[in-house]
C-alpha cells in the first residue's frame, strides 16, 4: 500500500465527497467549483514533482476516497 501525503489523501478524501454530492444534486454551482479548486490541488500537489503517477498511483489515491472500502482492495471486473 502507498503512503501519500496527509494534505494529499484530504484533498482526495474531499473530491469523492463532493463529486458524490455533485451527483446527487447536479447543477450545484458551488460543488462545482469545490471540486474544481479540489481537483487543481491534487492534480498539482508538490509529492508529483518528485515521481510521475502511473495509473497504478493514480488508482491507490482515488481508492483513499472511496467510502466503505479496504483501501487495498480493488473491484473485480
Amino acid at each position: 500500500m502507498r503512503t501519500f501525503p496527509a494534505d494529499l489523501a484530504r484533498a482526495q478524501q474531499e473530491w469523492s465527497a463532493t463529486y458524490r454530492q455533485l451527483a446527487d444534486r447536479p447543477g450545484r454551482t458551488e460543488l462545482r467549483r469545490r471540486l474544481y479548486r479540489l481537483s487543481t490541488q491534487v492534480f498539482f500537489h508538490p509529492y508529483w514533482e518528485q515521481r510521475r503517477p502511473d495509473p497504478a498511483t493514480w488508482w491507490a489515491l482515488r481508492d483513499l476516497g472511496r467510502p466503505g472500502r479496504d483501501l487495498g482492495e480493488r473491484p473485480r471486473r
